[in-house]
């Protein structure tokens, strides 16, 4: 096997990084996985995820965890409702009768937290295989080896570096000086703590699942979170630099609630539940896209995956292709097939970065109708046509 005896570096602790950590320990592959987190409670990890059948469950398969995961998903947690500006729905999936979901079926969407899903593949792995607080700085060739040097002064030594340190990725330059571009939307996400009683209207609306609001350019995404909390963003077309020149301090209540104001005018009062007990700082972030056409010369040592291999605006796939971008990378590297690293990596590279053009231009795609004038309609007729 081309990774006997060499030690494997993951910067990044989220899904991608985690699946791959999994499937190659699982082989019995020396890896680390090295995480800028203080710990893995230090911070909410946002909204609920749905996994599909030919890309997060295939991983999760392939990593002996299906079983795991289905003690641990939400059932319930996929139907939603479209809503007007109002509150008046529209459309309701929970009218359906209740079907129970087939993890075999290419239909198949259950769905989880993903602080749950971080959980389950935490404790995946063999002890101290994450190193927390590791923040990362600079690496530099040692040989045929690189040297990784992390924020707090240490430094770590691996023979294959693999970046899973998201859309902001600093592993990338390394690989490619091929930079991200705006998307141009900007999404507007913050949490809800106990929102049966913060947000009770929301909360009874939600019934444990999703809400889907389209108006005027503007679209308003909330989940209901196993925790009790409940998430939500706002995705509308906006400059780049719109959160720097409006001048809001975004950690700052009064204005925070003034900026949704003057964004909601003309919408109902009831998501001002959400604006008012948001908690703080709301996060304000910018959307990136990869080119369609990129590529790179396949290096030895080093390669990307998820996010920082093909950043995208939100299409309901990001977490899918990291953990199938971790599935098909931790196949190439173990498959005999392969004389040395730099060809098996060719081999995924190849593969990564086709599926995640053909996924791009689908997220072009999904901006500019999910913000267009008839956006309320088309995810009616969605919805209708789904389930009809």
């Amino acid at each position: 096997m081309i990774l006997n005896n060499k030690k494997i570096a993951i910067i990044g602790g989220g899904p991608g990084g985690l699946t791959l950590a999994r499937l190659l320990q699982y082989k019995g592959i020396d890896v680390k996985v090295y995480e800028r987190d203080l710990n893995r409670d230090v911070r909410s990890q946002g909204a609920t995820l749905d996994l599909h059948e030919q890309s997060g469950l295939k991983a999760l398969k392939a990593a002996y965890l299906l079983n795991e995961f289905k003690r641990t998903y939400r059932p319930g947690a996929e139907k939603g409702r479209v809503l007007d500006k109002d509150g008046n729905i529209l459309f309701d999936e929970h009218e359906q009768a209740p079907v129970e979901i087939d993890f075999d079926s290419p239909n198949a969407r259950p769905e989880i937290d993903r602080t749950d899903l971080r959980n389950l593949l935490l404790n995946s792995l063999a002890p101290e295989t994450v190193v927390w607080n590791r923040h990362f700085v600079d690496m530099t060739a040692a040989g045929m080896q690189w040297e990784i040097k992390f924020k707090d002064g240490t430094t770590a030594l691996a023979d294959v570096v693999i970046g899973a340190d998201g859309g902001g990725s600093k592993i990338r330059p390394f690989v490619t000086p091929i930079k991200p571009s705006y998307a141009g939307i900007t999404i507007l996400q913050g949490n809800v703590g106990n929102a049966n009683t913060t947000a009770p209207g929301i909360d009874e609306l939600l019934q444990g699942g999703k809400i889907y609001v389209h108006h005027a350019g503007k679209y308003l995404h909330i989940s209901a979170k196993g925790d009790g909390s409940i998430d939500f963003y706002v995705s509308s077309r906006m400059e780049e630099t719109w959160a720097s020149r409006s001048g809001i301090d975004f950690s700052d209540k009064v204005q925070v609630i003034q900026c949704f104001k003057t964004m909601f005018a003309d919408w109902g009062s009831l998501w001002f539940e959400l604006f008012e007990n948001v908690d703080l700082p709301l996060l304000v972030r910018p959307q990136y896209a990869i080119p369609a056409d990129q590529t790179w010369e396949a290096k030895s040592n080093l390669t990307l995956l998820g996010d920082a291999a093909h950043i995208m605006a939100p299409s309901g796939e990001g977490v899918n292709l990291a953990m199938l971008d971790a599935l098909e990378l931790s196949e190439y590297l173990t498959d005999d097939r392969f004389n040395d690293t730099q060809t098996a990596i060719a081999a995924y590279e190849a593969s990564m970065r086709k599926r995640a053009a053909q996924e791009a231009a689908g997220s072009f795609e999904m901006i500019e109708w999910m913000h267009g004038d008839d956006a309320q309609d088309r995810i009616v007729a969605f919805f209708k046509t789904a389930t009809a």
